[in-house]
């Protein structure tokens, strides 16, 4: 049994109905843990977070060169760590190795802190160990093209600890195919997908004509129900970004739509006061920040 659980949830699953009742509720997603205070999907992060009460843990997951899950946002390693080349390419052993904590001090001296130096990359493993079943999990398939075989890999491990049971997890990806997949291997896996929109340079339009990243819906004021439906044939909720370049590229109709059509509505990422409070106002279902105690003292 790992720190902090309670007994295994073995039945359908009265948790995992839970889970989506509460998603009813606006919801506070710790973008790779408290990452404005400490250095982003570390366990500091994360535990921060989770005193600061957020609803979610967001974090990416990725495999190793040996087949091994870890937490970690970038490709490459050289943004957050002292080392270098792409995170696949390294064995456990040596990303282990590496330094994750001393960037954030160079970065933001104002929240330095000597005992983020010398922080450790983290596995998922670690990750559901440290918080158990006290936390709930917001869980990115990074990279599928650069990661193949994470979705079985994932899934294991969501498997092995029982997070699905116990309504402890949500699972998100840009990669459609890959949450079709998931979809096909844990239908009672909630899902969402990401969207990513911004504006076809190439377009005529005089002001532009907005498109999403991988193709998953047209632009948002292009956007019909049907859209919306084929998502919500597998998903619970998409997850969108606001702005592009400092230009909003969705608004409160979108939002509306999207709910109209059985879709929560995560937006990613807000940490300013004012940009929280329009999102609050639009009714948009949860935020992903960097700062979960600014936005719980709007919220709550």
């Amino acid at each position: 049994m790992v720190a902090g659980m309670a007994a295994p949830v073995l039945a359908a699953s009265p948790a995992l109905e839970q889970q989506h009742d509460d998603l009813a509720e606006f919801q506070v997603i710790a973008h790779r843990g408290a990452s404005g205070h400490a250095p982003e999907s570390t366990l500091d992060a994360f535990s921060l977070a989770q005193d600061q009460g957020a609803d979610y843990l967001e974090m990416d997951a990725q495999l190793t060169a040996d087949g091994k899950l870890v937490v970690f946002h970038d490709d490459d390693i050289e943004r957050t760590s002292d080392g270098s080349g792409a995170i696949n390419d390294h064995t456990l052993a040596e990303l282990k190795a590496l330094d994750v904590g001393s960037w954030f001090n160079e970065a933001h001296p104002q929240r330095a802190d000597t005992a983020f130096a010398g922080a450790r990359m983290a596995t998922l493993e670690e990750v559901f160990d440290a918080f158990g079943y006290d936390a709930r999990y917001y869980i990115e398939v990074k990279s599928p093209e650069l990661n193949p075989g994470l979705e079985e890999a994932l899934l294991a491990k969501l498997k092995e600890y029982e997070m699905i049971q116990s309504g402890r997890v949500l699972v998100q990806s840009f990669n459609r195919s890959s949450l079709l997949e998931l979809h096909q291997q844990s239908p009672a896996l909630p899902l969402v997908q990401l969207l990513w929109y911004y504006p076809d340079d190439e377009s005529e339009e005089e002001d532009g004509r907005l498109e999403e990243w991988t193709g998953v819906t047209p632009g948002p004021n292009r956007i019909e129900d049907a859209d919306f439906e084929a998502i919500a044939d597998y998903a619970v909720a998409i997850g969108t970004n606001v702005r592009y370049d400092g230009k909003a590229v969705i608004d409160a109709d979108f939002v509306h739509q999207a709910q109209d059509n059985d879709l929560r509505v995560h937006v990613y990422t807000a940490n300013d006061h004012d940009d929280m409070q329009q999102l609050l106002d639009w009714g948009v279902d949860g935020i992903f920040t960097n700062h979960p105690d600014r936005l719980i003292e709007l919220t709550r």
